[in-house]
């Protein structure tokens, strides 16, 4: 356990039966019986599925009632590139290096001098390879350790259950001028409409500053599980554009994350989320948790209530 995790069990003993109800020996709990169990956990609330009114609340609703097939591919961070190439085009995808079903079918020494490795059916297993430099052995180690994993258990986010297990590769993406290009720019879409976004910024082992802004860029005064940055976060100069393909991508869906990057004066797409902080996450003030809530209209779309 590293400190991090540490840290958020001392401050909520409850996360341990979150741990607990994760593990394989428990996939047997429905869905239902499980997210009520970790929103309560998580957020110390009763999640209502039956009216649900909150942001949080409705996201779990929908890991429930609508499951289109189409998530499937939405989720997989390799078929995801097909569908998102078909609405805004293959210049927006970061450039492919490989995909394998297994780790020892990577030929390490036929990689580019740098590039991105990840898993396609989870979030957060993203390492960086430099030859020459990156300690292969604990690359494959991590990579087999998330490939391993069933990234659906931690959540009940349904779609996961379903995505091929492989791994990919792709370019690292940097500015002309060397620095990183990777600033994270989520907009988040309500029934095909983006209302707002979030930078992701100082990214760090213990975490990350996490800013919201309207579609103007003017700063929302809430935060979500993470701080904000304390300092200016600069406006893309593409966001006008992006603020397009983000309704683009996110036509028809109730709510969907739409990731994008301004790299080099281009826009890059990352991935789809539609269960971002997977329908736990605090906010700060609370009343936030209602306010977007309101915003998601779950009667736009027939949903399979069950």
């Amino acid at each position: 356990m590293n400190k991090k995790h540490l840290h958020s069990l001392k401050k909520n003993p409850k996360l341990a039966i979150v741990g607990l109800l994760s593990l394989p020996c428990f996939g047997w709990v429905s869905d239902k019986t499980f997210l009520k169990i970790v929103y309560k956990c998580r957020t110390g609330l009763t999640l209502n599925l039956e009216h649900p009114t909150r942001f949080n609340e409705k996201l779990n609703w929908l890991k429930l009632y609508d499951r289109q097939k189409r998530y499937i591919d939405y989720v997989d961070k390799y078929a995801v590139r097909d569908h998102v190439a078909s609405i805004i085009g293959n210049e927006h995808l970061i450039p492919l290096v490989g995909v394998w079903d297994d780790i020892d079918s990577i030929r390490f020494d036929k990689l580019p001098e740098k590039c991105a490795l990840k898993c396609t059916h989870d979030s957060g297993s993203t390492v960086i390879y430099e030859r020459g430099i990156s300690n292969i052995a604990k690359i494959k180690k991590t990579l087999k350790k998330a490939l391993d994993s069933d990234y659906y258990l931690r959540g009940r986010e349904w779609p996961y259950k379903f995505v091929k297990r492989r791994i990919i590769a792709e370019k690292f993406m940097q500015n002309d001028d060397g620095t990183n290009g990777l600033t994270d720019y989520k907009f988040m879409c309500f029934n095909g409409t983006p209302r707002m976004v979030f930078t992701c910024t100082n990214r760090t082992s213990m975490g990350v500053n996490v800013t919201f802004f309207d579609t103007q860029w003017n700063r929302l005064p809430f935060e979500r599980h993470y701080h904000a940055d304390p300092t200016p976060v600069p406006k893309p100069e593409l966001f006008d554009t992006m603020l397009e393909y983000a309704a683009k991508l996110s036509s028809d869906i109730p709510f969907v994350r739409v990731d994008l990057y301004e790299i080099n004066k281009q826009i890059f797409f990352g991935e789809l989320t539609l269960y971002p902080g997977c329908g736990f996450e605090e906010f700060e003030p609370d009343e936030w948790d209602t306010t977007l809530g309101n915003m998601l209209d779950l009667s736009k779309q027939p949903f399979d209530i069950r």
